[in-house]
């Protein structure tokens, strides 16, 4: 079983930064591909960022692309999602997760494992 721990979430004013963590334990598979998704209070979960395994295929959300940056270090175990330039409709819980596959997607269902969130809440 592989167990994802989202961190890093928490109130940021407008215009300011957060850097979510996400680590993987438990039966890791030696080579997976990493995303984030995030949903907000009565909307459907949406795509945010994908990563491949030796970081090669980033994919981006059109409404986050050019302020957020996702990133891993495979020794760690860990992906990170840096989130520069905050808005209020940013605000939602953040879920990483795990695809067995090495190629990066930003399909949802293609993921195997996920993480219980971390509540991300940008104040105007």
């Amino acid at each position: 079983q592989v167990q994802l721990v989202e961190s890093g979430g928490g109130l940021v004013q407008a215009g300011g930064s957060l850097r979510l963590s996400c680590a993987a334990s438990g039966r890791t598979f030696s080579r997976y591909a990493m995303g984030w998704f995030r949903q907000a209070p009565g909307k459907e979960r949406e795509f945010v960022a994908a990563i491949s395994w030796v970081g090669g295929m980033i994919y981006y959300a059109d409404s986050v692309k050019g302020r957020f940056t996702i990133s891993r270090d495979n020794a760690k175990n860990t992906v990170y999602l840096q989130m520069n330039s905050l808005k209020p409709e940013d605000t939602a819980v953040y879920y990483c997760a795990l695809d067995r596959n090495i190629i990066a997607t930003t399909e949802m269902d293609k993921y195997d494992y996920w993480g219980q969130g971390t509540q991300v809440t940008v104040s105007s």
